[in-house]
């Protein structure tokens, strides 16, 4: 019989980074695990539904998932959540950027063993 490691959780940041882009009412969020063996842990955790339930404050109609494996990444499209767009929005805080940092703030469950590889980034 063997023991599982308790589970532990971590905010997103201290696993992964972001890169973001907006184009018209449309903004697109990367994850790029900062190790390979992260990714499992993301692909699983950061489902379409998840971000939906994550993002329904800014009522996205749509979030579609790609995964690119060679690079151990997640990519997002977030349809409808910059309140009409960059330009049209009266909100100076829906650009994708701003919504990535809400997005690395997402608690990600890992077993302790896994956990004592994360970077502490506190010092």
């Amino acid at each position: 019989m063997s023991i599982e490691p308790p589970l532990i959780t971590l905010p997103l940041y201290r696993l992964a980074h972001s890169r973001t882009g907006d184009k018209g009412n449309i903004s697109n969020i990367s994850v790029i695990a900062g190790k390979p063996e992260y990714f499992p842990l993301l692909k699983a955790q950061l489902t379409e539904a998840a971000l939906l339930d994550w993002f329904a404050f800014r009522q996205p109609s749509l979030i579609q998932r790609y995964t690119i494996e060679s690079i151990h990444a997640l990519n997002f499209v977030l349809h409808d959540i910059l309140d009409g767009g960059v330009n049209d929005a009266l909100n100076l805080d829906t650009h994708g950027k701003a919504l990535s940092f809400h997005l690395l703030d997402y608690p990600i469950r890992l077993d302790s063993k896994l956990a004592e590889s994360v970077p502490d980034i506190s010092t």
